[in-house]
């Protein structure tokens, strides 16, 4: 097996004792990029993440981070701050394929959503490629 595919490994690896403390803090808001024309994660891409407003429909910045080696984002919010109404993630995916050297047809990608249970997890995956993507709801 590579070095590079034995480190990818080790993130998804958690021990035991540290699962029970884990599991309390973790964002009830989840997503993961995956770049599907390399097979790799979409590793170091800026996310924004907003709230509309209900009554003037403007949007709230919430959080900004970075995609992690995996291609994930946690932390994304806390639960107490997690509340029923429309979300938007906003991707910067022009500036992750010009990272790799490459042009892409979609200088970003928002997936607008509505939550309206915030007691589930949700999970909204990015699958990713230059010229097409797609989402769904995980779990």
């Amino acid at each position: 097996m590579s070095a590079y595919r034995l480190q990818q490994l080790k993130g998804h690896l958690v021990a035991e004792n540290k699962t029970a403390s884990m599991a309390s803090s973790q964002s009830p808001l989840t997503t993961h990029v995956l770049n599907t024309a390399m097979g790799i994660p979409g590793s170091n891409m800026t996310l924004n993440l907003y709230r509309q407003d209900p009554s003037t429909k403007a949007w709230s910045l919430i959080i900004t981070r970075t995609t992690n080696d995996d291609g994930r984002c946690p932390g994304l919010i806390t639960k107490q701050m997690f509340i029923p109404g429309v979300y938007k993630m906003h991707f910067d995916t022009a500036q992750y394929w010009e990272s790799m050297g490459q042009a892409s047809f979609y200088p970003y990608v928002e997936i607008v959503f509505t939550i309206n249970d915030p007691s589930q997890k949700y999970h909204v995956p990015l699958l990713l490629s230059r010229f097409s993507y797609s989402t769904y709801r995980g779990s």
